[in-house]
């Protein structure tokens, strides 16, 4: 059953970060990335041996840290800021027929079992679908932030620039092609943000999150 998703005003007069946010968005716009690697060894294992895909656990993982913070969740809707209940990962789906891509989305649910049947229901539905949009018939939903992976390259950083000169706050997330290292499995873990709604703090704790979630596998699973 879908949930509904509410947006919520964001009152500049009480908002603590309404000075920051102003300074950043309109006197002095700036964005951010930075790249990690995460260790995955204790999450892929557990995922194999349920026989679980690795790409939606991702999905999943990352975006449910994401919506531990309110920050994360800003947006500007009808002209008016605030922020969302939850985000939506909005991804790309390779055809290997012609080495395309389109983009996917995937309610979010913070039970992951309930996220993962219908990221397999969407890939059964609308995964041989080529086009900007592997959904044609629907839209993105305004709360869809992007992530996604790119499985054969190993970065040591990544960046994603926009040429759009609306507002957006919300982060972009960007995987690399897992490695070894030290008999550990790694992932690279790209991030871009804009400064207007999140300092360095909210990422070190985002990232706190996530690793703790990976190492946890049981947790959630």
């Amino acid at each position: 059953m879908t949930k509904e998703i509410n947006f919520h005003p964001i009152d500049s007069r009480t908002w603590l970060r309404s000075q920051i946010f102003y300074y950043f968005s309109k006197m002095a716009p700036t964005g951010y990335s930075l790249t990690v690697e995460l260790d995955i060894t204790i999450m892929k294992t557990a995922l194999k041996e349920r026989k679980i895909k690795f790409f939606p656990a991702y999905l999943w993982v990352v975006t449910t840290m994401l919506n531990r913070q309110i920050e994360f969740k800003v947006a500007e809707k009808d002209d008016v800021l605030g922020y969302w209940d939850t985000l939506t990962p909005l991804y790309a789906v390779f055809h290997k027929d012609d080495q395309t891509i389109s983009l996917m989305w995937t309610e979010y649910d913070d039970n992951f079992s309930v996220f993962y049947n219908r990221y397999l229901e969407n890939q059964q539905q609308y995964g041989n679908n080529h086009g900007i949009l592997s959904q044609p018939d629907k839209i993105p939903p305004q709360n869809s932030y992007t992530i996604s992976c790119i499985p054969w390259i190993e970065f040591k950083h990544f960046s994603l620039q926009s040429f759009e000169n609306k507002p957006y706050y919300f982060p972009t997330v960007e995987a690399g092609r897992i490695f070894e290292k030290s008999g550990n499995s790694m992932l690279p873990l790209s991030m871009t943000l804009h400064h207007a709604t999140t300092d360095g703090w909210h990422v070190k704790q985002f990232l706190e999150d996530v690793q703790h979630a990976i190492n946890h596998p049981k947790e959630w699973l």
